[in-house]
Order: structure tokens, then sequence, then C-alpha cells
């Protein structure tokens, strides 16, 4: 099992971003039981097959499935009485300046960003960090059982909202911002890097980085045996949990035609980054080790400026592609932190694909694939009902659960999530919230999307398509 330093989100680093150390040292079969010692941080790499065997020693960590986690993103508004009234969808104001965030924040504020900050965690042990684009997030402590998580974190949350509502910001209860363009507010070399390089693929990494929010759901990768079909099954049910889940249909001021248009952002803003693997069978370790050598480096580390070399791969640095010095242990560990694909070994699995939700129904995600994952047996049927509906993820950004494929799916996945949840112990208001969902939610092929919140513009009423992914070809509303 983990212990907590394994799956605890990483802490932001010098320059606001995680810090390499946030890869466990020891999250996975080790150096030392191959027959070496765990090279140090600034150790120079020679060969692909050295970078590769580092990668898959630490990306997973093995054990009994015990610890969660949440990662919770808000982006912000003003906080005003009549703050869904349309004249606040129609105003280009920015969500905050960022000194008035970061005052709103109070002894919480991250230390890379306000020298001489504590960066005090919030009373249950959350961590608070600020995204590019002003988005406030939690990160909860790893913990053992889901009903002392789901309390912390709700505690923790209401004590972050409400610094910020003393400060005059709101949470926004959609996914992506409905109204702004987008905006870097965080002015670090990693994200003037970070904009130059998705800059390259048009304007969605922007609207990525500074204009979506996402619930971020961390699991123990579990025992060695188990983790091939884990790793697929958290694979497998992402089309179709995107597509309950999904919550943000309009974006900088459009309704956009897509109903999670934050994962058609992301999915379009560096594909070898973010989109998940084409197969999810084999060894997870050796392919994610694969893949990350061969993604191309989305920056170089340095002194002022940091460098974006295009189309050359952390494999082609170790091969002596770029001048200078070779790459370290800690350049490895930070590119690693530079992939965002839809789940993310990093000792334990990261599920990164689920919308930013409304309210207190953050905790329906993490309930669900608490539930679905808790055993074997369970994960089996997951992928046995999820076979149809694998790979289906552009058409889950674009339709939710007007795809019928993808809505047979989760009602039979939402149904099991019901029958497991009483195991694991949860609130009761958490349970009774699952099943209402349930029945008349997901078995109206509905998500959160489908719902327009006032202000917005009705889901009937005309749109304007953004094609930011090629269209559905997986057979999406059959």
């Amino acid at each position: 099992m983990l212990p907590d330093a394994g799956i605890v989100p990483a802490v932001p680093g010098p320059e606001g971003a995680p810090a390499p150390s946030g890869i466990p040292a020891q999250a996975g079969p080790s150096f030392t039981a191959q027959g070496a010692e765990p090279p140090a941080a600034g150790a120079e790499l020679r060969t692909r097959a050295e970078a590769e065997a580092y990668v898959a020693s630490v990306c997973f960590k093995h054990g009994p499935p015990r610890y969660l986690g949440v990662e919770l993103e808000w982006l912000l508004r003003p906080a005003r009485a009549d703050a869904r009234h349309p004249a606040d969808l129609a105003s280009p104001a920015r969500p905050a300046d960022l000194a008035d965030l970061l005052g709103a924040l109070g002894p919480h504020a991250p230390a890379p960003l306000v020298p001489g900050s504590p960066g005090a965690p919030l009373p249950h042990g959350s961590v608070v960090t600020v995204e590019p684009g002003g988005q406030v997030e939690l990160a909860s402590r790893p913990t053992a059982g889901l009903g002392a998580l789901l309390a912390a974190v709700e505690a923790d949350t209401a004590a972050l909202h409400a610094r910020l509502a003393a400060g005059g910001l709101t949470p926004e209860p959609r996914a992506a911002d409905p109204v702004r363009p987008a905006r870097r507010l965080l002015q670090l070399p990693r994200y003037r890097a970070m904009e130059r390089a998705f800059d390259r693929f048009g304007p969605h990494g922007r609207s990525g980085m500074c204009s979506t929010s996402a619930v971020q759901v961390a699991l123990d990768a579990g025992e060695r045996a188990d983790l091939p079909a884990r790793w697929a099954a958290l694979h497998d049910l992402g089309p179709v949990l995107v597509a309950a889940f999904a919550n943000s249909p309009l974006l900088h001021g459009r309704r956009t035609g897509w109903k999670s248009s934050r994962l058609a952002a992301w999915l379009a803003l560096d594909p070898a980054r973010t989109a998940p693997p084409a197969s999810v069978d084999g060894d997870p370790a050796q392919a994610w080790a694969e893949r990350v050598v061969g993604t191309p480096l989305l920056c170089v580390r340095g002194e002022g400026e940091w460098s974006t070399p295009e189309g050359v791969t952390f494999a082609d640095w170790v091969g002596g592609r770029l001048p200078g010095r070779r790459p370290t242990v800690a350049d490895l560990e930070y590119h690693v932190s530079t992939l965002f694909p839809p789940v993310r070994p990093r000792g334990f699995l990261e599920v990164r694909y689920v919308d930013g939700q409304q309210g207190a129904d953050w905790a329906l995600p993490v309930a669900v694939l608490a539930a679905l994952t808790a055993r074997p047996v369970v994960v089996d049927r997951v992928r046995e009902i999820c076979a149809p509906a694998r790979h289906r993820w552009t058409s889950a950004a674009r339709h939710g659960l007007e795809d019928r494929v993808l809505a047979a799916a989760a009602v039979e996945l939402f149904a099991l999530a019901c029958a497991e949840l009483p195991a694991l112990d949860p609130p009761p208001e958490l349970l009774a919230r699952l099943v209402e969902v349930t029945e008349h939610r997901v078995a109206a092929g509905r998500c959160p999307a489908d719902d327009p919140l006032p202000g917005e513009p009705p889901a009937g009423g005309p749109l304007e398509t953004l094609e930011m992914i090629p269209s559905p070809t997986e057979g999406a509303r059959p």
C-alpha cells in the first residue's frame, strides 16, 4: 500500500510547478532490488534504456489498495448577489487580479507565488495551489477510507471557499470559463514555456491551461498481479465517466457544441502529451516508460527563460541531439510532470479526465471510481461493461450520454457503483445523491452540461461549434 508520501500530489517547486520529488523515490520495483543503487537526481542519463528503466521503476507502487486522494480545481468569478445574471455572462471582467486572489488565500497562498508565505495547509491537511489562469486547486492528503477523505475535503473546501468569499470571489459552477478569454495570470518560466509550446498546436493550449477545471482522483495502484487490470479499467471507464460528468458546454462566451469543452481542449492542445494510450494491454510500467521517453520535450529548464525545443524527444536529448549538457534524472522527473494523459501514474494512479462539478457533486466521481475499483471482481465486471464503449473519448466529450453506447454502459456502471458503494461506508447523503443521479440523470441519458444554469443560453439554442479536435469517428449516437 502507499505510504502518505506516495499518493499526496506533488507540492509546488521553486517555479510554482510540481517538484521532481513529486514522483516517489521508491514507487515500484527499486533499483536496489535489481542490483543497483537508485541514481541521484543529478546523475546523467546516457541511454534510452536507462531512462526507460528509471521511469518504469518509480511510477507504479504496489500494495493493497487503501489510500484515496483528490485534487479539486475551481475557476473563479466575482462574488455578487446576482452573479448568474445574464449581465455577468456578457461581462469580459477578469476573475481576479492575482494579488487579490493571493490576498484572499492569506497564509495558504503558495510560497513560490508569495515570498515568505508559509503555504500553510488547510485545517484538515489539504494544500492550496494556483493554476496558470488563476484557478484555485485544493489537493487533499492521502486518506485510508472514502468517508474520512470526503469529510476532510468537505471541511477544507468550506474553509477555502469562505476565504475566497471574503475576498469577493466565488467558484464558477462550470468546468470551463463560459465568458472570458484565456488569460494567463502566472508569469513563471514553466507556464511561459508551456504556452509557447502549446501555441504551436493552436489556441486550445491557452484554454486548457487558463480556462478549465477538473476533479482529479488519486487511487493506489494495487497489488502487482492486479495492476494491469486496474490500469486498464481506469482507462476503459474514461469515456463513460467523461460523458456522465460532462460539465463544460460553454467556453469563451459561446456554446461550443461539446458537452465537455474542457476535455476537447486538452485532447487538442498537444496530443502526444494528452491523448489516451492506443492500447492498455501488456505491462503498464513498460508502456508508460516508452511513452514518457518517446514524448517531445515541453521545455528545458535553465537560467532565465526556459527553452522550448520543437520535436525533440527525451530520447533524442539522451542521444545527444541537444547541444550542451546531457539530461539528468531530475530532468527526466521534470519531463514526466509535463505529460497530462487521462490517467497518469505517479506511484499512485491519477485519474484526470473528469470535469469539475457543481457544488458538492465533486464527491460523486470520487465515490464512483472508489466503488468500481475496490475489488478485483468488480474491476473485471467494469471491463466487461465498458468493452463496447472503449476508445469513445471524442464522442464522450462531444455528445455526453447522447451517445447510446456510452449511455447503455453508464446505466450499468452507475447501478454497479450504487451496489458497491455501501461497503465503503460512505456518508448516507452521498449514497442517496448517487442513487438520485443514477435514476434521474444517468438513466435519462443526461449529464450536467444538459441543464443550463441561470443566464446561460438554453441547451437547444443557437451554438457556434468549435472544431477543437476531429469529429468523432467511433460511431457516435448510433
